[in-house]
Parts: C-alpha cells; sequence; structure tokens
C-alpha cells in the first residue's frame, strides 16, 4: 500500500497573495489540451467552414457553460439546503463544489449556442469536440487527488494499489476515475475516429462509457454524507449514491443516441 503523501491542501503555487489551486490549474490543462485538439480538427474537417482561431471562441462557451452548469448542478444536486438558506452560497466557487452532471449540461449549452450563431450542423460539431473531453475528465480526477478529496472506500488488506489516508487504507478512486473515464476513454474515442462515423455516434460512446465506468466506480467511492446522514450518505438500498442516480441516464441516453446515429446512417445508405 501506499502512503497518501502530505500535499498543502487545495494549492498547487503560491506567488505572492495569488494562489493557484490544484483543481483550477487541472482544468486549465483540459481545457488547453481540448483547445489544441479541437483547432487541428478544425484544419481538416471539412463539414463546416471554420477557421483554427473559431477554437478558441469554441473553447470560451464551452468553458463558460461548463463551470456555469458544474456550479449550479452541484449547489442543486449536492448543496440544496445551503443554497436555500445561503443563495450567495451559489457564486463562491473558491468554496469549492462542481458537479460533473452540471457541467456536462452546461458545456452542451455553450457548444449549442456555438454552432447557432456558426450556422453549423451540432452533430458535426460534437463529433470534432467530444474525443477531446476526456482529457478534462483525468486532469480533473487528478486534481482531486492531489486535493485529497472524494476517496474511495476502505479497502482490504490485498488491494495494495490503496493509499493510506490517515491511518485507514483506502481505493483512490479518483484515479480509478481518471484512468476509465480519463486516459482509456479518450483512447477508445480517438481510435473511433480515426474514420467517418455515423453524426452523434461519438457522442452516443461517450456518454455510454462514462455512464458505465462511473456507475461501477461509485460503488468504491464514498458517498456524500451530508446527502442522507443516517444511512452512511447512500441515497437508497445501502448503496445507491447521488452520482449513480445522474448517472444512470447518460447510459439510457447513451445506448439511445448510438442506437439512432446507426439506425440513421443504415437508411441513409439504403
Amino acid at each position: 500500500m501506499f502512503i497518501y503523501p502530505d500535499i498543502p491542501p487545495a494549492i498547487a503555487i503560491s506567488i505572492g497573495p495569488l494562489d493557484i489551486r490544484w483543481y483550477g490549474l487541472m482544468y486549465l490543462i483540459g481545457l488547453l489540451i481540448a483547445w489544441w485538439g479541437i483547432k487541428n480538427n478544425f484544419k481538416k474537417n471539412t463539414h463546416f467552414n471554420l477557421e483554427p482561431k473559431d477554437a478558441e471562441d469554441l473553447i470560451f462557451y464551452t468553458a463558460f457553460g461548463l463551470i456555469l452548469g458544474g456550479r449550479i448542478g452541484y449547489m442543486l444536486f449536492y448543496g440544496w439546503q445551503n443554497l436555500i438558506n445561503d443563495p450567495l452560497s451559489l457564486v463562491r466557487v473558491w468554496e469549492g463544489g462542481m458537479s460533473f452532471h452540471g457541467g456536462l449540461l452546461g458545456g452542451f449549452f455553450g457548444i449549442y449556442y456555438f454552432a447557432k450563431a456558426q450556422k453549423i450542423d451540432l452533430g458535426n460539431l460534437l463529433d470534432v469536440i467530444v474525443p477531446w473531453v476526456p482529457p478534462g475528465l483525468f486532469f480533473g480526477r487528478v486534481g482531486n487527488f492531489l486535493n485529497g478529496e472524494l476517496w474511495g472506500s476502505v479497502a482490504s488488506p490485498d488491494i495494495w494499489w490503496a493509499f493510506v489516508v490517515r491511518g485507514v487504507p483506502r481505493h483512490p478512486s479518483q484515479l480509478y476515475e481518471a484512468l476509465f473515464e480519463g486516459l482509456l476513454l479518450f483512447i477508445l474515442l480517438q481510435y473511433l475516429s480515426l474514420k467517418p462515423k455515423p453524426k452523434f455516434f461519438l457522442s452516443g460512446v461517450f456518454l455510454l462509457s462514462y455512464g458505465v465506468a462511473r456507475f461501477a466506480i461509485e460503488f468504491v467511492r464514498l458517498p456524500d454524507l451530508h446527502m442522507n446522514p443516517d444511512a452512511g450518505g447512500y441515497i437508497a438500498f445501502n448503496w445507491l449514491t447521488m452520482g449513480q442516480i445522474l448517472t444512470a441516464p447518460l447510459i439510457l441516453i447513451g445506448i439511445i443516441i448510438i442506437s439512432f446515429s446507426l439506425k440513421k446512417r443504415y437508411e441513409t445508405v439504403s
């Protein structure tokens, strides 16, 4: 087993009075990778007339929607009572609290707005963007690990890769998510994007793959205790978490999108 290192909480770099936090730094790295990949794809994509510089506008709208949606989603899904008691807590993002599911929805609306403004096909645009989303997920989860948050449940002695956190061996669920939702999903989507695919296919694969990985990893990730203190944070059945409740629809939507995409391709071919 590994001993979790004594990393200064949340702070990556301090420059005078300025503190650069791990999570913000990881977000920035993910966005820069997405910007680089999307810009290069714009150079060779023939489905719409966009310049590489347009990638900057796309990243801006997407990032704005992601951050706004992530914060609103967290307060609605995980911090509703705090929001009721203190509405201004919504804007205090430096206190922490971002929801992937809210960020996903907000980012989608940012992309949708860009597509409408540029008068380009949403499906083709998503096909360019989706393969470059997993790096952001990878670095985001690494940021969770460096922050020492979102740990997994207690690990048995035979889990040699567990981390001892304050004397307790735990599953590094942040690193599980970084691996499956980030690195492996990135490899899968990049491989699938090597050859033309029907519109929305990659989006469906992303939602389905992320959903399955996240749902499974939630079984070894500690739930948010405040969601249901009497049941250890579990919403129902002594195992169902809020993350699984929010993730299950992504699996269903992913299957529907893939089926719809393949059906439309066969109808076009015939």
